[in-house]
């Protein structure tokens, strides 16, 4: 592919609690993916670093503030999407303020690495699965830690 403006980057975040269960959400029935379970966040607008853009998409899907340092690279994915050629972008988020809500989503759930792997999700988050559980599941990521105020 020589045409940049064909990939589609997006950055997406693994939240992690106390328990050490993940966040994902359901997308809503309609709509490309529709119903499919997925980790929040979004495409990166025009001119927006990685780390920006997913602030911004869990403020908007999730209703909680995220700092810079409660994010650590898990992983990537890539996969043909249309015409263009999407790159999954994932981030443990080990730490937010405020509670998680399903303002863009039909549903919230917290579950274990090992859970994921029965779930319907998009092509580009199934091979993050694996990922995320051995990086979860080594201690090499921290569980959870609460932001400063």
């Amino acid at each position: 592919m020589s045409d940049g403006s064909k990939l589609l980057l997006v950055s997406a975040a693994a939240l992690v609690n106390e328990d050490g269960r993940v966040l994902v959400q359901r997308r809503p029935a309609r709509g490309e993916h529709g119903g499919l379970w997925e980790f929040p966040g979004g495409k990166l607008d025009p001119g927006e670093n990685p780390i920006d853009a997913l602030i911004r998409e869990l403020r908007e899907e999730l209703g909680i503030d995220v700092d810079t340092a409660g994010l650590t690279p898990a992983g990537f994915a890539s996969e043909p999407w249309g015409d263009r050629h999407l790159l999954l972008l994932l981030f443990i988020c080990r730490g937010w303020r405020g509670i998680p809500e399903p303002l863009q989503a039909s549903e919230l759930r917290w579950l274990t690495p090992r859970e994921l792997y029965g779930l319907a999700m998009p092509p580009a988050d199934l091979p993050l699965i694996g990922r995320l559980d051995t990086l979860l599941s080594s201690g090499e990521i921290a569980a959870w830690h609460q932001p400063d105020k």
